[in-house]
């Protein structure tokens, strides 16, 4: 079985029980919270992938580290990981949760590249007028500061990507007249 296929029957399981306990919210800001931990801590992601240390020893380590920040479903999940050793698909089953919470919602993540931070308005009217080309309620906005792009901006939505900058513009400019 591949990680993504573990990952995804992982966090199916865990979706299930968020919406059968209607926990939904809080086990999504929990798991972003674990994933962020997870990729920011190479310290953490190496004690975990250490074959010198028991798995009980792994999973003391981890209940001290996030016992009063998730609640216990969140928990057990982790513990799982790493008694089945697989440590490595803690930030995997985090984004499948993550993915299966936003199609609940109708909600889509997109990241934004402008030249500058975007206001809370401009984040708005974009999720307004961009969520609907993707069949989405709304979308969640992560705004990227990218001084290459000159001016306007860049939204990749998934795979999608609407290229509205004078960067890209150029770029296609020059591509039609060299060919």
């Amino acid at each position: 079985m591949t990680g993504s296929i573990v990952a995804k029957r992982y966090a199916v399981a865990l979706f299930r029980l968020a919406n059968e306990h209607q926990l939904l919210d809080q086990m999504e800001e929990e798991l972003r919270a674990v994933k962020e931990i997870m990729n920011q801590n190479a310290d953490l992601h190496a004690i975990l992938k250490s074959p010198k240390l028991s798995i009980e020893k792994k999973q003391e380590i981890v209940k001290s580290a996030f016992a009063t920040a998730v609640n216990t479903y969140v928990l057990n999940t982790l513990l799982i990981l790493i008694e089945r050793h697989r440590e490595d698909e803690i930030s995997s089953v985090a984004d499948h949760f993550i993915s299966l919470a936003n199609d609940a919602r109708g909600i889509a993540e997109a990241k934004v590249y402008s030249i500058r931070p975007l206001t809370e308005v401009e984040c708005e009217a974009l999720s307004a007028s961009f969520a609907a080309k993707v069949g989405k309620k709304s979308l969640r906005i992560d705004n990227i500061v990218d001084t290459n792009l000159l001016g306007g901006i860049k939204l990749r939505i998934g795979n999608r990507i609407f290229d509205g900058s004078l960067r890209g513009k150029l770029d296609r400019l020059e591509r039609q007249l060299l060919g």
